[in-house]
């Protein structure tokens, strides 16, 4: 094993190489103005710039409402299904891995032609008024419905490692024989053992919404990333900026999920 050592630094090397290169190169980019020499305006002028605060609040409610209805839908599922009906589980499995191989185009096409065809055909019933709600600029409903599917292979395999780490069967049956309900059993018995399982979907979530363009741009909303892809035109330096301090915070973010998950895991360890 010794002799591997030189080529895992190696490999690590040239991947450290790989992604702080063009790091190192956009940084260099936002503060070298020529003739000004290194200046930090473009981050400084970030939380001033028309329309920064507006569409990352909104990618923010998104992510969270993402967050929240794709674990309200997959954590019951999936307990569900493993106690319930584990030769289902290929079928699930598939299903939640579909969006996958779907190209992001064609599902946008179908999303936008569904969203053409309901006013067009329910305009006198009361779903005409549903397509209308689903479509509010201020917090555009159809993005958490398309962020969830998109979102369903990371959940669940995150979800299923969880789960294949601990034995929910004996945990649900000790609360019900202590008198707890289905609910209960989930909320306090199965949710606590999947602290880890549900930060990890929640993060991967989270980085899917805030960098998420191709929907959002095709759909003719303006979340976070299709801001920071409106403003390269006219302003180059403050949406290199902007990603960067994007991909700073989401690096960020995720030492911290590693973080708690070792602590956890630690704590489970000792107990």
């Amino acid at each position: 094993m010794a002799r591997l050592n030189p080529w895992r630094w190696a490999v690590l090397g040239l991947a450290a190489l790989y992604f702080l290169i063009p790091l190192a190169a956009s940084v260099v980019f936002t503060v070298d103005v020529p003739g000004r020499g290194v200046t930090f305006d473009a981050y400084t002028r970030i939380v001033s710039t028309e329309g920064f605060v507006p569409s990352l609040l909104l990618s923010l409610q998104l992510a969270a409402a993402t967050i929240a209805v794709v674990l309200l839908l997959m954590v019951p599922a999936m307990v569900a299904l493993r106690l319930g009906a584990p030769r289902l589980r290929p079928v699930v499995e598939v299903v939640c891995l579909l969006p996958l191989v779907v190209p992001p185009i064609a599902y946008v096409a179908g999303i936008a032609t569904v969203l053409k065809w309901g006013p067009e055909h329910l305009s006198r019933t009361p779903l005409f008024q549903t397509f209308v709600a689903l479509q509010d600029p201020d917090f555009p409903v159809v993005l958490v419905l398309a962020y969830v599917v998109l979102a369903l292979p990371f959940v669940y395999r995150a979800l299923d490692s969880g789960l294949r780490a601990i034995d929910v069967r004996t945990l649900v049956e000790a609360a019900r024989s202590c008198g707890a309900s289905w609910p209960q059993a989930l909320i306090r018995s199965v949710l606590p053992n999947l602290r880890g399982a549900l930060l990890n979907a929640a993060f991967l979530t989270l980085a899917l919404v805030l960098g998420e363009f191709t929907v959002a741009q095709l759909l003719g909303f303006r979340p976070f990333a299709v801001w920071i892809f409106s403003i390269g035109g006219s302003q180059a330096q403050m949406s290199v900026a902007v990603s960067v301090l994007s991909l700073l915070v989401t690096w960020v973010l995720l030492l911290a999920l590693a973080g708690a998950g070792g602590r956890t895991r630690t704590a489970s360890s000792r107990g």
